[in-house]
């Protein structure tokens, strides 16, 4: 029997083996979306200078022939087909055969940026609603994993085309389902949703290098690209040295971080910040290592005899903590730990509380920083609680201790692009849509070139100027004015003058974000309004896009007379009174004040508060313009802008 078994399973393997040596580009599997109306690229690989017959049964039913290259590359074009389905997508050899089934000529849309695109439909609102709404057979949705390289890389290494259920769509992109059940329900042509986003995300890890090359900004970073990960490590390990500690090339022993833990060390010049969440927020990007994190703590006389309750929030970490000095507690910390303080270690007034932090252990990925709550920061007695919580804690890696850098989105320029776009180029898309810029917020300047220099890029490497939609920044963070300034206020300035390249399109979305949550949970919204940019433009039909946009000012005494082009049926303050909020207004001295403004018909008066002839307006100027209710009739919320060009506090900020 065994000798009867073997030729039989050695046939096996040499067919195995023989038809592993055939396949399609990891984007085509069962179920994919081809993009209709324009030629149809397919390529895949097979043993190096083999005959490969490539068939698409679409109407009429198309075969081609091709060779594979010496990498073992080959590639066909069929000709364009108009929207239907499903077909068979084949390929074949002399010793291997693969068939794809269920293939649909539709519009394919690539959906990138960071993490509020990468927002599934499970964490958005009303899952459970949208769960029972989500048959949509017509539908598609394709993930491409996190990846990054230093190279262009030829394939993704994993990934499949899922129709849209209840049981597949909670793990669909929220804004790009939204956006294609908007479209399909209006036109009937089926959907193909290519995601490839990355939360955290720069714009630069977005671009290619040779775009870099020939940017007049990111052409010094372009030259100077790192090769290895070695490189890039030290290049961030410097980098975080520089902010931090002012040079880059500075030796830090362990000695000098035994210093640290002393009463008397100060350490007020490290870096400021909220303890809670991960520190690659903070300034410490990708770091995977040890750190510091102290804070002056004042504490009341009574406070001192009294046993008391030191709460750090949620930690799974070997942590040592120290007050004034001396050691209080050492071990594993998990959960929200309380830490039992015998009386007269704290001393009144100020006290130094020192924690050494270990690396989390669960989840490993997460690096520095602590979770849960911040209302499990605190120092208590049975009848006092004093909270610890807030952005005064002063936070440092430990430099002497080993650590590495998690290689994610962050890192390095070009790293996304050669791993989540190179790959599915040449893929036919109808066009992209786009949700990043926190990231880049504290470069908003900078941005006004990298931004559009991505969609130009893309646009090369398509070789097609396909229709590019993005969202411009929601509300998050603190309520400033124009005398402070904001980060994200002008990083939505660059969003809006991305415009002025053809065929964008931009979604406002100020009034549906959330001042305490980076991820605003209404995505349905989102989805919505630009999917109003792509029904108008891309399918022809009849309907406003946008909410209004700033066009002109005219300064006359004491007030501004703005004009806005997209009024629709006319502008509306979104207010149960009726009253417009959300400008500022200066005069030469280029101090803003809030300013009463009021609707005449398509125009917003401006009074200035003093009486002072003004030079200069804004309108939800803030990183959560809160207040900000300037709408068309239709619904759409107005963008932010102003009527000046001085200087904003991100212009010297520079990708390094």
């Amino acid at each position: 029997m065994k000798e009867r078994l073997l030729p039989f399973f050695l046939c096996l393997l040499m067919s195995f083996s023989v038809s592993a040596q055939l396949r399609f580009a990891r984007i085509f599997s069962d179920h994919a979306v081809l993009q209709r109306q324009k030629s149809i690229p397919v390529w895949g690989w097979a043993k190096p200078g083999e005959a490969v017959t490539v068939y698409l049964n679409g109407t009429p039913t198309q075969t081609l022939q091709a060779v594979a290259a010496p990498d073992g590359k080959w590639q066909v074009q069929f000709t364009a087909l108009e929207a239907g389905g499903p077909y068979l997508l084949g390929a074949s050899t002399a010793a291997a055969k693969l068939e794809l089934t269920d293939i649909l000529i539709g519009d394919v849309w690539l959906c990138s940026g960071q993490s509020n695109m990468e927002w599934t439909v499970r964490q958005a609102d009303n899952y459970l609603k949208e769960r029972k709404n989500a048959e949509f057979p017509k539908i598609r949705h394709f993930r491409v994993a996190h990846e990054v390289s230093l190279e262009p890389q030829a394939d993704l290494t994993e990934g499949a085309w899922e129709p849209s259920n209840a049981e597949t769509v909670g793990g669909f992109t929220a804004i790009g389902f939204f956006f294609a059940r908007e479209v399909f329900q209006q036109t009937g042509i089926p959907v193909g949703i290519l995601h490839s986003s990355w939360g955290g995300s720069q714009v630069e890890s977005w671009i290619s290098k040779e775009a870099m090359l020939a940017s007049e900004v990111l052409n010094g970073y372009g030259k100077t690209v790192p090769t290895t990960w070695e490189e890039a490590d030290l290049r961030l390990e410097k980098s975080i040295k520089k902010k931090l500690l002012g040079n880059p090339d500075i030796a830090i022993s362990t000695a000098d971080e035994q210093k640290y833990l002393q009463a008397d060390y100060d350490f007020s010049n490290w870096l400021t910040a909220d303890p809670m969440w991960q520190w690659d927020w903070k300034g410490v990007w990708a770091w995977r290592g040890n750190g510091y994190m102290g804070k002056m703590v004042e504490i009341p006389a009574e406070m001192v005899n009294q046993i008391t309750t030191l709460s750090l929030a949620d930690n799974f970490n070997q942590n040592e903590v120290y007050i004034n000095g001396k050691l209080v507690a050492k071990g594993l910390f998990k959960g929200a730990s309380r830490i039992l303080i015998e009386p007269n270690t704290w001393k009144p007034g100020l006290n130094k509380l020192m924690v050494k932090m270990n690396r989390r252990i669960e989840p490993e990925w997460y690096g520095l920083g602590l979770m849960g709550s911040d209302k499990d920061l605190y120092v208590s007695t049975e009848t006092q609680n004093i909270s610890l919580a807030g952005n005064d804690w002063k936070l440092m890696p430990a430099f002497a201790e080993q650590h590495e850098f998690a290689h994610s989105s962050n890192n390095v320029g070009t790293a996304i692009y050669n791993s989540m776009i190179a790959p599915l180029i040449p893929y036919g898309i109808r066009g992209a849509l786009w949700y990043q810029g926190e990231s880049n917020a504290g470069r908003a300047y900078e941005y006004r070139h990298s931004f559009p220099l991505m969609i130009k890029d893309w646009r090369a490497r398509w070789k097609e100027d396909f229709p590019f939609y993005f969202v411009q920044l929601s509300s998050y963070g603190p309520f400033q004015n124009s005398n402070e300034g904001s980060d994200w206020a002008e990083l939505r300035e660059a969003q809006t003058l991305t415009l002025q390249l053809p065929n964008t399109g931009m979604a406002v979305t100020t009034d549906i974000g959330n001042p305490k949550d980076i991820h605003p949970t209404n995505k349905l919204d989102v989805g919505k309004r630009l999917a109003a940019n792509a029904l108008k433009f891309v399918y022809q039909k009849d309907l406003l896009y946008s909410g209004p946009v700033f066009e002109t000012v005219r300064f006359e005494k004491e007030r501004a007379v703005l004009n806005f082009k997209f009024a629709g049926g006319g502008l509306v303050a979104k207010d149960k009174y009726g009253y417009l909020k959300g400008f500022e207004i200066a005069g030469d001295d280029r101090v803003f004040y809030y300013a009463p403004a009021r609707i005449d018909g398509h125009k917003v008066i401006v009074q200035h508060p003093k009486g002072l002839k003004p030079v200069a307006v804004r309108y939800a100027w803030a990183n959560s313009p809160e207040d900000a209710n300037l709408f068309n009739a239709e619904g759409f919320p107005a963008s932010p802008f102003r009527t000046d060009d001085w200087e904003g506090r991100t212009a010297k900020g520079r990708f390094e």
